[in-house]
């Protein structure tokens, strides 16, 4: 009898779980906007601690082992954000790259050289500092999470992806979609994020989310099947309607990648009948994608597409403000300015050419922007977090059938990397938070050698 109770409990989230979804739903509503000053930032770091601190006084008991790698990049991330602040003295400081015009204020004003942080901004380092709260208690719940729970993830984010498209097919449909703790232009198809790119980046991800969701479990659920194809042409199509032209490139990624980790799945089922089934299912799809994209650029609705097309290089604000950016790296490396502080330094180093009334707020390359910010500590970092990943996502797509998952998590950080070349995903907390998700998928490639990373009793995601 007790062995009973126990499998039936087994059917109800317990308490990380609970929290997790509250945090999610906070992070799509509040969580797109990466600027320090977005009201959004309170409301989403606020519910992160309060659910961090109730996770701790109710005893939860975290198991850090199988995402050690995610728990030392986060350690390192928040020591070299905590050294950026540390004051130096003036003879250390002053040797710094980059920080001669500081130092010449100082003197014109008739005052002392100060002991000063290593970061030039450094209110916005502390900023970038506080927002690693979110993805930290999202750690924090997913360790804490059993097994079958884990199993839960893929369909609450499918169901939150689901009303984001949604929120943008109101936005496209011509009614304006205000939330005021985002700061985005009431008129434009971006969803719940204020950067269209972002958005499209969330849309790309349900692409691969949804047919892994359809398939993943051991008895696959034919009834899935359908529901997976129609929200993969919903998300296409409304990212296409977004507007973001990186959109486009990693839309184009995703529905790759979902091919490639359903293929074998699917096969399996289809292997029962004609061996021309399979083929002309893929063909299907495709040709149902593509037909649909062309039918959206003839009517005028694939803003994507038509932006793309019509894009012209030498008048693109961001490569032009590239050599810029190139000179910014330049002077403060290899130490860096400090995390934050970008946007504050561009004004300073931007030619006059440049200047107009919108204001360039990051170098929309976050791989050049982290070394600008952080240096070579910040280099070692990054590639260490992305040697990880390449290793894990090697041993993930060498693995069976039974690292699903884990190839989904690989997938969806192969997706960030891109996004990453042309904007600035990472810094929004619920791309933070999809990351760790994301990067928790692909540690359980680890376990999988030993037990399955997806149930095996037939129960569904």
């Amino acid at each position: 009898m007790p062995a009973q109770l126990d499998t039936h409990r087994k059917g109800f989230p317990q308490l990380p779980f609970a929290l997790l979804g509250i945090l999610l739903i906070i992070l799509f509503v509040a969580g797109g906007a990466s600027r320090a000053d977005a009201a959004g930032q309170i409301v989403v770091r606020a519910t992160a601690w309060i659910i961090l601190i109730v996770a701790i006084l109710s005893g939860m008991r975290p198991d850090f082992t199988r995402y050690r790698p995610i728990a030392y990049s986060m350690l390192a991330m928040i020591g070299l954000l905590v050294v950026q602040l540390v004051p130096l003295p003036p003879g250390l400081w002053q040797t710094l790259p980059g920080r001669d015009v500081f130092a010449q204020a100082a003197i014109v004003s008739g005052q002392d050289q100060p002991w000063r942080p290593l970061s030039i901004v450094p209110d916005l380092t502390l900023n970038a500092l506080a927002s690693l709260i979110v993805p930290l208690t999202v750690l924090v719940l997913v360790a804490a999470l059993k097994p079958h729970e884990r199993s839960w993830l893929p369909g609450l984010l499918i169901v939150l992806s689901l009303t984001a498209a949604l929120i943008g097919l109101v936005e496209f449909a011509g009614r304006g979609f205000d939330n005021p703790l985002i700061n985005r232009s009431q008129w434009r198809v971006s969803g719940n994020f204020a950067n269209r790119n972002h958005y499209a980046l969330l849309l790309a991800m349900g692409c691969i989310i949804a047919p892994v969701w359809a398939v993943s479990s051991r008895v696959i659920s034919k009834s899935r099947l359908p529901i997976a194809l129609l929200l993969t042409i919903l998300f296409s199509l409304t990212l296409l309607a977004s507007g973001s032209r990186a959109g486009i490139l990693t839309l184009s990624f995703a529905l790759l990648l979902a091919l490639a980790i359903v293929r074998q799945p699917i096969w399996q089922m289809l292997s029962r009948g004609p061996r021309w089934v399979m083929p002309a299912a893929i063909s299907g799809v495709v040709a149902t994608i593509v037909l649909i994209g062309l039918l959206s650029m003839w009517s005028g609705r694939a803003v994507s597409i038509d932006r793309a097309l019509t894009l012209d290089a030498g008048q693109d604000f961001r490569a032009q403000a590239l050599p810029t950016v190139w000179g910014m790296l330049r002077t403060y490396f290899p130490v860096g300015s400090g995390f934050g502080s970008f946007e504050p330094l561009f004004r300073m180093a931007e030619p006059f050419e440049l200047l107009k009334r919108t204001y360039f707020n990051h170098a929309h390359n976050d791989f050049m922007e982290i070394l600008i910010d952080g240096g070579i500590p910040a280099a070692v970092i990054l590639v260490g977090a992305i040697g990880w990943w390449a290793a894990a996502s090697v041993r993930a797509w060498r693995a069976g059938t039974q690292a699903m998952l884990p190839r989904l998590g690989s997938s969806l950080l192969l997706l960030v990397l891109i996004a990453s070349v042309f904007d600035y995903p990472a810094r929004t907390p619920t791309m933070m938070a999809m990351i760790v998700i994301a990067a928790t998928w692909l540690c359980s490639v680890e376990t999988v050698g030993s037990r399955q990373a997806l149930p095996d009793n037939g129960r569904d995601l």
